[in-house]
C-alpha cells in the first residue's frame, strides 16, 4: 500500500458497486466458517505516539490505541518493515520495540517484509539501496540473511513473529527489476520467495508464511499469478489478498476469488487489507487518496462500519480465516506523513480512512468479529 499510487488507481477504476452488509448476515457468515485472524496494520502508530497523538476510546477515555483495538475485537498486529527508510521508523529498531508492545498486550504479530528502503506495491517494488547493484544470485543471499536476522532477532528478545509476509502486494513481483514477472517467467520471483520462505522456517518453523498480492479483483489475475510460483515448487502457508471495494469489485466477485483461492492451492486465505471511508472531507493539505466510496455504504462512521462487516462477512463465508484493518489509527497527526524520505513535512492521505477522527476518537461502529 503506498498512499499517492492509490490516488492514480482511484481515478482511473470506476468505484464498484457492492452489496449491501444486510445481505451477509453475521449468522448465515458465523455457520460458514471463523475468523481466527482479526488484524489490524498499525504501522505509523508508534510515530504518531511519539509526537503525542492521544487516542480515545468510544466513552471519550484516552487509551494506548492497541487497547482501544482490542476491545473492538482486534486480536493481530500487522507491522510493515522497511530496510532502511529515511525517517528511521518502520525500520529494524523500530519494528523490535513495538513488537514488544504488541506482544505484551497478548495480541499476535504479522510482519510485513517490504524488502525496499520505501512502499513497495503493484506499482513499485524498489530494491534497497544496500542491495541496488546486486543480481538475482546476491539478491537471494539477501533476502533470507535480512529475513532470518530479523526473525530471529524478534525471537531473541521474546516476541517471535507468529506469521510474516514475503513481500507487499507483489502482482508481479518483488526487487525488480531482478524479481519482476516478465513474459510469465516466474523463475528470479520464484528464487526469491523460496529464500524467505527458507529463513522463516530456520527461524521459526511454526511462524507461518504470507505470500501477498492484490490480486482480491480478479480470479484469473490471482490465479496466474499463484499458479506461477507453485510451478516453480514455491511454498507458502497462507494467501494473502487486498481488498479495497473501490478498487477491487463487488463484495461477491472477492468472495469468489476467495472461496476459488482456497480450494485451488488447499491453503488458508486472508484479506490482508481493507479500509473504508468515514467521510470524503480532508484532514490536511495532502488529498485524500479515496475520495469516494461504495454502492449501499455512506461515507459516514454508520457507512464505515456498515462496510467493514460486509467485508469480513463475505470473507468469512468464503473460507477466509482472517481480515486486517489496514492503517486504522492513520489519523491526521503533523510529522507523520507518507513520504518517509520527508515524514515531517508531507502528510496524510489516509486521515478519512482511519477508524479514528481527526481528534483521536475512535468509531464504535468498527468491531472485528470471528
Amino acid at each position: 500500500m503506498k498512499i499517492p499510487g492509490r490516488i492514480v488507481k482511484a481515478a482511473l477504476l470506476l468505484a464498484a458497486v457492492a452489496l449491501p452488509a444486510a445481505m451477509l448476515t453475521p449468522t448465515d457468515a458465523a455457520a460458514a466458517n471463523s475468523l481466527t485472524m482479526l488484524g489490524a496494520d498499525v504501522s505509523s502508530a508508534q510515530r504518531a505516539i511519539d509526537l503525542g497523538a492521544k487516542y480515545y476510546d468510544s466513552s471519550g477515555t484516552a487509551k494506548d490505541p492497541l487497547d482501544i483495538l482490542k476491545g473492538a475485537g482486534v486480536n493481530y498486529v500487522r507491522l510493515r518493515i522497511w530496510n532502511n527508510p529515511a525517517s528511521g521508523y518502520n525500520n529494524k529498531a523500530k519494528v523490535l520495540a513495538y513488537a514488544k508492545q504488541v506482544k505484551a498486550k497478548g495480541l499476535k504479530l504479522l510482519i510485513d517484509f517490504h524488502y525496499s528502503d520505501t512502499w513497495a506495491d503493484p506499482g513499485k517494488q524498489y530494491k534497497p539501496a544496500a542491495w541496488s547493484s546486486h543480481g538475482i544470485g546476491a539478491l537471494q543471499t539477501d533476502v533470507y540473511n535480512y529475513t532470518y536476522d530479523v526473525c530471529n532477532s524478534l525471537k531473541s528478545q521474546g516476541t517471535t513473529p507468529d506469521s510474516v509476509q514475503i513481500g507487499n502486494e507483489i502482482n508481479v513481483g518483488m526487487l525488480w527489476d531482478d524479481g519482476k514477472v516478465v513474459n510469465n517467467s516466474f523463475t528470479n520471483l520464484g528464487l526469491l520467495l523460496k529464500s524467505g520462505y527458507n529463513a522463516t522456517k530456520a527461524c521459526n518453523s511454526s511462524t507461518q508464511v504470507i505470500i501477498h498480492t492484490a490480486d482480491a479483483d480478479s480470479d484469473s489475475n490471482a490465479r496466474w499469478f499463484y499458479d506461477g510460483i507453485k510451478a516453480q515448487g514455491v511454498n507458502w502457508d497462507i494467501t494473502g489478498l487486498s481488498y479495497y471495494c473501490m478498487w477491487h469489485g463487488t463484495l461477491a466477485n472477492m468472495g469468489s476469488v476467495v472461496s476459488d483461492m482456497k480450494s485451488r492451492y488447499g491453503k488458508d486465505v486472508v484479506i490482508a487489507e481493507t479500509a473504508y471511508p468515514f467521510t470524503s472531507s480532508d484532514a490536511d493539505s495532502t488529498a485524500n487518496s479515496v475520495t469516494s466510496g461504495c454502492s449501499g455504504y455512506p461515507l459516514t462512521w454508520a457507512g464505515q462500519g456498515a462496510e467493514f462487516t460486509a467485508v469480513q462477512n463475505t470473507a468469512r463465508s468464503a473460507g477466509a480465516i482472517g481480515v486486517f484493518y489496514w492503517e486504522p489509527t492513520w489519523y491526521a497527526v503533523t510529522g507523520n506523513g507518507w513520504d518517509p524520505a520527508n515524514i515531517a513535512t508531507s502528510g496524510d492521505g489516509w486521515d478519512n480512512m482511519a477508524i479514528f477522527n481527526w481528534t483521536g476518537q475512535v468509531n464504535p461502529n468498527v468491531k472485528w468479529t470471528p
